[in-house]
């Protein structure tokens, strides 16, 4: 067996035995970006699984993630939910990076959702917006470079809708009902750790992005591989500052607070989708 699909399965054979102690066979796998772990809260009947214990698993050292798989009920399903994901920018390989997803794929998971912290590079974008992704430009390092693993998807997939077209239009539908505004836009991700400098939002800017992070990317590609339908949510942190000579200074704590600030939205937002699929 491929090394990494070894990886994969004995990790997935290590959750799925406590899984089976409580009848949980998970349908839903979320990912939560930094500052947006508060939705486990909302989780109920939850079994805990910290990263450090399962077999092969590299263990989040980021600022705002907690490092544990949460399983339970939301929104009428059983969920499995990443509190605090995995960085390229940690020193993790793309392999390990988008692990967990694989993971989740083996235990059965039909649908994903991630959400991140990002900054706002379209200039009509405020502190606290939720923008739903509808497409992503990736300059992380794409994690299917390398032999295909041919269990989870094809060697070229096709990547035209990357995020599911049905799961955006019942955001459209579920935002409207709880009265949620939500913008739409491009998710550019870099590698980081460092922030975005002045001419570097720009660039984005023109290159067509609507919002830039460190994330999300690589796992979108690896499940949409697997033939997972994706839903996307950015919370808009902090804003682009193109005047080299202001004051201002990304401040990575302050943006962990706004996107606490602005989870209980999200979160309404990611039940309500989840009731109905």
């Amino acid at each position: 067996m491929d090394p990494r699909s070894e990886r994969i399965h004995n990790a997935a054979a290590y959750v799925k035995e406590i899984l089976d102690c409580h009848g949980l066979v998970p349908t839903v796998g979320i990912v939560l970006g930094s500052g947006l772990g508060r939705l486990v809260d909302d989780i109920t009947g939850q079994v805990v699984i910290p990263y450090k214990t399962i077999p092969g698993f590299p263990v989040s050292t980021a600022i705002g993630h907690k490092g544990n798989l949460i399983v339970g009920s939301l929104g009428g399903k059983t969920v499995i939910a990443m509190q605090g994901r995995l960085h390229y920018y940690e020193g993790y390989d793309m392999d390990t990076v988008t692990l967990p997803v694989r993971v989740m794929k083996v235990l059965g998971i039909e649908y994903l959702f991630v959400s991140n912290a990002a900054g706002g590079v379209n200039t009509s974008f405020s502190v606290g917006d939720l923008m739903v992704i509808t497409d992503h430009i990736n300059q992380i390092p794409n994690p299917l470079i390398g032999p295909n693993l041919d269990e989870f998807g094809p060697r070229f997939p096709d990547m035209t809708r990357p995020y599911d077209h049905g799961l955006i239009a019942l955001a459209d539908e579920v935002a409207s009902e709880l009265d949620i505004q939500v913008r739409k836009g491009v998710y550019l991700a870099c590698t980081g750790p460092t922030y975005e400098t002045p001419h570097e939002y720009k660039y984005m800017r023109i290159a067509g992005a609507d919002a830039v992070g460190m994330s999300t990317t690589p796992e979108v590609i690896v499940a949409r591989h697997a033939g997972i339908p994706v839903f996307g949510v950015s919370v808009i942190t902090d804003v682009a500052h193109e005047d080299e000579d202001s004051d201002y200074v990304t401040d990575g704590e302050e943006i962990v607070r706004q996107a606490d600030a602005a989870a209980t939205r999200m979160i309404a937002l990611f039940k309500g989708i989840i009731s109905r699929i």
